[in-house]
């Protein structure tokens, strides 16, 4: 594994909980993809509240806790990388929304 410093791009991977690749948790199979392509990392964050597309509201409410609560999977790496593996990321998302946006990298270690 390189070392990653400078200006890279940052990957945002918008999803419910709920959503699945091929009856497995999407998040999952995500990360468990950019590992194996060798990615500098991912982090899965679990979101409280939001809302998308459709405009309905995902509540972490005591009567919904096993709802459908919003995903945010992080990706940083370099640009060809990220731009590689989008269309893939395309076939596997039936929904959701993802970002791209520079982010300078200041320090990176194993």
């Amino acid at each position: 594994m390189g070392r990653l410093d400078g200006e890279q791009v940052l990957m945002r991977i918008f999803i419910g909980e709920s959503d699945r690749w091929e009856n497995r948790p999407l998040h999952k199979v995500l990360v468990e993809l950019f590992r194996r392509e060798g990615f500098a990392g991912a982090t899965v964050l679990r979101g409280v509240a939001g809302f998308g597309a459709a405009s309905v509201l995902h509540t972490d409410g005591l009567l919904r806790l096993s709802q459908d609560l919003p995903l945010v999977i992080e990706v940083v790496d370099n640009e060809e990388k990220i731009e590689a593996i989008l269309p893939q990321l395309d076939d596997m998302l039936q929904g959701g929304m993802i970002t791209l946006e520079k982010a300078r990298v200041i320090r990176y270690s194993k």
